[in-house]
């Protein structure tokens, strides 16, 4: 089975892990194939580790971390791979891939401009 773990950074405000959460019921029902979980760097219980066991528990065995990011940083390119590496010595037969941070994408173009007009 094959799963999905997005990543976002966390924050000391609790609602923005209300936030990923209502923006994750609105994306499974569009990818039901996949079991999707979701992890915070930091200032969440919801480790990236926790995220990648409820996966593992679940039986999967393929795992796409999707960060939720805007730019393709250091968290991106050293933190979250290291954090990755760190899970996988206790799961050696999980596959791990890193997906793409949300980057230049016209539908996020279009989300600024309605953001502006507001």
């Amino acid at each position: 089975m094959k799963g999905i773990l997005v990543v976002a950074h966390g924050s000391r405000i609790k609602e923005t892990e209300e936030i990923l959460i209502s923006l994750l019921n609105m994306v499974k029902p569009k990818i039901p194939e996949f079991c999707i979980e979701y992890a915070f760097m930091e200032f969440s219980d919801k480790t990236l580790e926790k995220g990648i066991a409820a996966l593992v528990e679940k039986n999967v065995s393929e795992i796409k971390v999707v960060p939720y990011f805007l730019f393709s940083g250091i968290h991106l390119k050293e933190d979250i791979p290291n954090m990755i590496n760190q899970c996988l010595l206790h799961y050696p037969d999980v596959k791990v891939i890193m997906g793409k941070s949300l980057g230049i994408d016209q539908r996020l173009a279009d989300i600024l401009t309605d953001r502006i007009k507001e």
